[in-house]
């Protein structure tokens, strides 16, 4: 089962893992009270589909009023957002993420998948995230950097250790990536997931 990105986060808070404010709604009619509940001045609205690229497509926009997040609404719901992973006729939009905004200073990248060949669980940073990261994937696959798990041992943090390495992390970053790592890997492995995706990773 493929899961949209609010449902995603949901399922992050279970484990205890910070992700920004967001409410998703379903009709323009609901942007004026979800906005009135978040705070800040300018918020992040994300159209909802199972697809990467959402952003090249027009699908998630910096708004800085009701207004301008109601048009948006009204512009997606409904209607077909076409990316570079979905066909010509795209994926429906029946749900948007309205997100508080989060200072960014870099856009790293942390994914994890099952792999084939070994049958391991195995974590890809790298320091290039953000909406180029499948370019990074195909033209420089050297900057993405992977780390297994022992399905034996199970997730250490000497795999925690070895990514925060290569991502250049402070002391104190390492610490939250470490617990940010371990509560990742438990919960691929307790939801049964077979792909999981922070981009970026802030």
């Amino acid at each position: 089962m493929n899961l949209h990105e609010y449902q995603a986060k949901d399922l992050f808070r279970e484990y205890g893992i910070s992700v920004s404010k967001g409410i998703p709604v379903n009709s323009s009619k609901e942007i004026r009270k979800a906005i009135n509940s978040l705070d800040g001045s300018s918020w992040v609205v994300k159209a909802q589909v199972h697809a990467g690229g959402r952003g090249k497509a027009g699908g998630v926009e910096l708004v800085n009023s009701v207004e301008e997040a109601e048009l948006f609404a009204k512009k997606w719901l409904g209607k077909n957002l076409v990316t570079y992973q979905t066909d010509e006729k795209g994926q429906p939009v029946n749900t948007i993420l309205i997100e508080e905004c989060t200072d960014i200073s870099d856009e790293l990248y942390l994914g994890a998948v099952i792999d084939r060949d070994s049958q391991r669980l195995v974590f890809m940073v790298s320091l290039e995230g953000g909406i180029n990261i499948e370019e990074v994937a195909s033209v420089s696959p050297e900057k993405i950097f992977k780390a297994s798990v022992n399905p034996l041992k199970g997730p250490s943090s000497n795999e925690a250790d070895q990514l925060s390495e290569k991502l250049e992390l402070s002391d104190s970053q390492k610490i939250q990536f470490q617990a940010l790592y371990l509560s990742l890997a438990k919960m691929f492995v307790e939801k049964d997931l077979s792909l999981l995706e922070i981009n970026p990773l802030v």
